[in-house]
């Protein structure tokens, strides 16, 4: 189990130096469980990483900056935003690269959020969005969720004068929920024009429907929306925290002056530049996913689970609210068997587990695992 974040004014009470007002309410991001005590393999399912691992030719592109480490790398990446350029059809100037989505994340609400300013995300959404708000001493606003799925209205219902950026995950983590193009179109129009619009569409490319859009179009047409993409899913370089983010000229420019001046490393450029380059790579990674999505999401409804649709190379699983059948038990009933699953409380989930799309043998033994849990109840 993850250690549990000691209580922040216990810590602060000891020292002399008093954060900024705010800083200390800020409950820490805690990751999933990712290791169990001992020594035998372990099903790690926590993460939403791919398991088809990355690219054989980025871990080739990687290896081979061990001889030029002791050089700074390029300070725009402007390598990888080329390659991202190329492959979108965007232009490049208007590619911001960071150690991960997060840091972009928390550069947007960096550079246009501050004390008086709110900033809304929905119920379920991504938990960095309201660390990120609350960090620049900034106000979140919570928009409720519909049937799980962020609701147009709801937060247009709740933008206000002090509003000032808007954070969706599209498809959302971790319910795998997602909105149309349609709607995410309905939901900028509805928008001032000095609210920005930030699409994070890290699982983006799992996405198969024809009504989904990652939000490069939007950008490409408007001057307040930005859409956020990360490499740690598909790509599987979750370990070198690259993201990057497309943005209007101006919020590129604004990024720019506040970001690390090397903040993506030179090992992780050659590796980004060269997972996106392998497209079969990527394809296999997207045809693993459908292969398995649906299936491991009837298997689980099959024994009574209740599944959330998903888009995602994941699913949310709902265990029933009685005794020996709940998430809680289920996780330890996993861990016996070697088995991480994500716990979901945080998210507003306390009855529920984030499963990971894995491989064929990960998939079936924790179907088998779940299966004997739910019997046994």
């Amino acid at each position: 189990m993850a250690a549990k974040p000691m209580a922040a004014g216990s810590i602060a009470a000891k020292s002399g130096l008093i954060p900024r007002p705010g800083i200390l309410d800020i409950a820490p991001y805690v990751p999933g469980t990712s290791a169990l005590p001992g020594s035998a393999p372990v099903v790690k399912l926590s993460s939403n990483e791919t398991p088809l691992g990355p690219s054989p030719a980025a871990i080739e592109a990687y290896r081979a900056e061990a001889t030029r480490l002791s050089r700074y790398p390029d300070g725009s990446a402007r390598p990888l935003r080329e390659a991202l350029a190329a492959l979108h059809g965007i232009d490049a100037d208007r590619i911001v690269c960071g150690a991960g989505s997060d840091e972009l994340l928390n550069l947007l609400a960096a550079a246009y959020l501050g004390p008086g300013d709110e900033a809304i995300y929905t119920a379920h959404g991504f938990l960095v969005y309201k660390i990120a708000i609350l960090a620049r001493g900034a106000t979140p606003v919570v928009a409720p969720e519909t049937n799980l799925t962020a609701d147009v209205d709801a937060i247009l219902e709740r933008v206000t004068p002090a509003t000032r950026m808007v954070f969706l995950a599209n498809p959302n983590n971790p319910t795998g929920t997602y909105l149309p193009a349609a709607e995410i179109n309905r939901l900028h129009a509805g928008l001032p024009d000095d609210v920005l619009l930030v699409l994070d569409a890290a699982y983006a490319e799992y996405v198969r429907t024809r009504d989904y859009e990652s939000g490069i179009a939007l950008v490409d047409a408007h001057d307040n929306v930005v859409m956020t993409r990360t490499f740690s899913k598909i790509y599987g370089l979750a370990s070198l925290r690259i993201g990057w983010a497309y943005c209007p000229s101006a919020v590129a420019d604004t990024l720019n002056r506040i970001r690390g001046p090397f903040n993506v490393t030179g090992p992780s450029i050659a590796a980004g530049v060269a997972a996106l380059k392998d497209r079969p790579h990527v394809e296999e990674a997207i045809a693993h996913n459908e292969a398995f999505l649906g299936a491991v999401a009837e298997r689980l409804a099959r024994i009574g689970l209740e599944i959330t649709p998903s888009v995602g190379n994941f699913l949310l699983v709902h265990f029933p609210d009685t005794p020996g059948r709940t998430a809680q038990e289920a996780d330890a009933y996993l861990h016996g068997r070697r088995i991480i699953l994500r716990r979901v409380t945080e998210y507003g989930f306390p009855n529920a587990l984030r499963m990971t799309i894995g491989t064929d043998v990960e998939n079936q033994a924790t179907i088998e695992a779940l299966t004997a849990f739910m019997d046994a109840a």
